[in-house]
């Protein structure tokens, strides 16, 4: 994992004290943050290292489908079952198991899921034996699992059983500190793989590569990334390497349409604070702190001012979330 941003650092020290342990641990954050890395290295730290790594991807397979790679079957369990097979968590004992957007798992099969986690013990698709396995679990969803609860697409019982160590990824457009050194990172491995020299960023490439939101995180960087090696000439990776609209030009869509609801308010916040704070020093910060005050007072008025609840959701830790209703003066929204 590439970064030294203080985010950054908070999850690799989260990572290494709870790696040693058997605990279960559920990672939350957007589509390409890195969870699967992060599941990697509590494996790799952890007394389980020797043991195997297993990733299944529960939003890729069907109920049906999905139970039986992760549990195995019998043969003559359904049509298609000519022979026995291994499931997953099989696959995995004395390792770990790393189970991808979770919140995919119907309501039906986490059932299944819970028993596992609490007695390590299951039975094939098909079959009454039950079959014993040590496995750690390491969980990932980019799904608010509290949303899916109060949807009823989630059960509350699996969650908390899976929310024993969370660790959240932050967003690539939140350690922005950290894209120099990304970029970097993957030039010099596209360049090794390509046989090429290690090329020079440029200042302006730089910066507009910090200056970009990334809402495909580093996924879509490690993109952009291997795209200008291949569109390089020179020795240099300059800005002009870059897709127009990561340099701020690419042209407004026609006919998009008005903004509603939550991303209205968010604009008229954003206009208002301009408004009254366009000619005074450092606006940008308070204008982000009048839209922030008002996501607060939002979310906790949605959690009827639980503020561990407004926290989870958020994605940041409870005491910042503290702070913050002090500094806002959101008291009277808390508890």
């Amino acid at each position: 994992m590439v970064g030294n941003s203080p985010a950054m650092s908070e999850v690799y020290q989260l990572v290494r004290l709870v790696a040693p342990t058997p605990t279960t641990v559920l990672l939350t954050g957007e589509t390409g943050t890195g969870k699967e890395l992060v599941a990697r290295a509590v494996h790799e730290l952890s007394n389980r290292a020797s043991g195997p790594f297993v990733r299944v991807n529960c939003g890729a397979l069907s109920e049906s489908l999905l139970e039986s790679e992760l549990f195995g079957h019998v043969k003559g369990a359904f049509t298609s079952a000519n022979e026995n097979r291994t499931g997953r968590f099989e696959a995995g004992h004395g390792g770990t198991i790393f189970l991808d957007e979770i919140n995919s798992v119907s309501y039906t099969l986490q059932v299944k899921l819970l028993r596992v986690l609490q007695e390590q013990e299951f039975e094939r698709v098909g079959d009454t034996k039950t079959i014993r396995v040590d496995c750690r679990i390491v969980a990932a969803t980019n799904r608010d699992l509290l949303d899916e609860i109060e949807a009823e697409r989630f059960r509350e019982d699996l969650y908390y059983r899976l929310n024993v160590v969370p660790i959240y990824l932050p967003p690539l457009r939140g350690r922005a500190s950290d894209v120099p050194d990304l970029v970097e990172f993957f030039v010099k491995m596209y360049a090794a793989r390509n046989g090429r020299p290690v090329p020079k960023l440029t200042k302006e490439a730089i910066d507009a590569l910090k200056s970009y939101s990334w809402p495909g995180n580093v996924r879509e960087l490690q993109n952009y990334a291997e795209r200008a090696l291949v569109l390089m000439q020179g020795d240099e990776f300059t800005a002009d390497l870059l897709p127009p609209h990561v340099r701020g030009l690419a042209p407004v869509r026609i006919g998009r349409p008005a903004a509603s609801g939550p991303e209205k308010r968010a604009e008229e916040l954003v206009t208002l604070g301009l408004s009254e704070y366009a000619d005074e020093k450092r606006p940008f910060e308070k204008v982000m702190s009048l839209v922030e005050r008002e996501l607060l007072a939002q979310m906790l008025r949605q959690c009827q001012g639980v503020q561990i609840k407004a926290a989870e959701r958020l994605g940041i830790n409870r005491n910042t979330l503290h702070k913050k209703v002090t500094e806002y003066g959101l008291d009277s929204e808390s508890r």
